[in-house]
């Protein structure tokens, strides 16, 4: 079968190079869908902390069925992409439910639940239960794209990649079929500089026969992130300060903050806390100081935070929604956005 030869090369490649990752040749679906989850969006190196510290607190998908969202968030805070953890919070709950806490084998099944898309149920069925779905990611894609020399990802290309994986990995180990794929594109078939010379597919790949590995796939120019500017008022009642909880829905579900306004453009960033702060809690401040300036980068946007100590006028606050009154040494029982957390760390004195 075509590239039969060349799919046994990089699995053969794979056996001797593969990383010793905490994950790997685990044979429990839970741990593997955990890690499947936490690597999305997120390099192998800063998930490992986590998932071992994730797995000693929660051994077993029951740990986290059992466990609370805010427990569960903590031990998440820093690795971000928060709905992450919602929905496996939430697909775990369903398989305690539905499937009597058993991780499902059937792909169908597996695929509905909260938070799991085509190449999560591909990867953990192939590698937990060794089912025959090709798990495709951008490493695999690349990887297949310079092999058949494709340029841009069509719908032809995409079905045409699927097809030849697809066949293909019916003839080996399945899980090994595609964490090879993976691993060769993360560790050998690099978006950049690629290490054509020690690549076990060489011999097969037109974008190395042709000397251009990397014009294969095209690389799309990503758009300028936009970026804001926001001002945050840390509210004071004595040692304590005001907090509220956001929705579990959009950005950064879930996790605590400080109430914070977007600055108008020419506007002075205390006169937008001042005006933003009176909409949304419908109460007068008075701004004590300046905190300082942060700056911080999401995956999709960039924001410059202002901080102001501030406290209530006549003490009318009573908050919107969750809210909690809290001392700087109460910040480890709550979750909060990094962003805050550079805010908290230029608190130097307390009103």
């Amino acid at each position: 079968m075509q590239y039969k030869s060349c799919f046994q090369n990089i699995i053969l490649w794979y056996s001797r190079n593969k990383r010793d990752l905490p994950f790997r040749g685990v044979k429990d679906p839970y741990k593997t869908w955990l890690s499947e989850t936490m690597l999305q969006q997120t390099q192998v190196k800063s998930a490992i902390p986590y998932y071992n510290r994730w797995v000693e607190r929660f051994p077993t998908l029951n740990d986290v069925s059992n466990a609370n969202i805010e427990e569960l968030l903590k031990f998440w805070e820093g690795l971000g992409y928060y709905r992450r953890v919602h929905n496996f919070f939430k697909a775990a709950k369903a398989i305690t439910k539905v499937h009597n806490g058993v991780i499902p084998k059937n792909y169908n099944s597996f695929i509905s639940l909260p938070g799991v898309g085509e190449y999560t149920a591909a990867a953990v069925l192939s590698i937990a239960y060794e089912k025959p779905y090709p798990a495709i990611d951008v490493n695999v894609k690349r990887v297949l794209a310079r092999i058949l020399g494709i340029k841009n990802f069509t719908v032809f290309n995409n079905r045409r990649i699927y097809k030849i994986l697809k066949k293909n990995i019916e003839l080996f180990h399945p899980g090994s079929f595609n964490q090879s794929l993976m691993e060769l594109g993360a560790l050998i078939c690099k978006p950049k500089q690629p290490v054509c010379p020690k690549c076990p597919a060489r011999l097969y790949c037109k974008g190395f026969n042709l000397d251009k590995p990397e014009v294969y796939p095209v690389i799309k120019k990503r758009k300028k992130k936009p970026h804001y500017s926001l001002v945050s008022a840390i509210i004071w009642r004595g040692e304590n300060f005001y907090i509220q909880k956001r929705n579990n829905e959009g950005m950064l579900p879930g996790l605590w903050e400080t109430p914070s306004i977007k600055i108008k453009k020419g506007e002075k960033p205390e006169i937008s806390l001042i005006i933003g702060i009176q909409k949304k809690l419908g109460i007068p401040l008075k701004i004590i100081n300046r905190i300082g300036v942060v700056e911080h980068a999401y995956s999709h946007f960039s924001i410059t935070l202002h901080g102001f100590n501030c406290v209530e006028i006549n003490s009318q606050l009573k908050g919107v929604n969750n809210f909690d009154w809290i001392s700087k040494m109460d910040l480890g029982n709550f979750t909060f956005p990094r962003a805050n957390y550079k805010l908290f760390n230029l608190i130097d004195q307390k009103v």
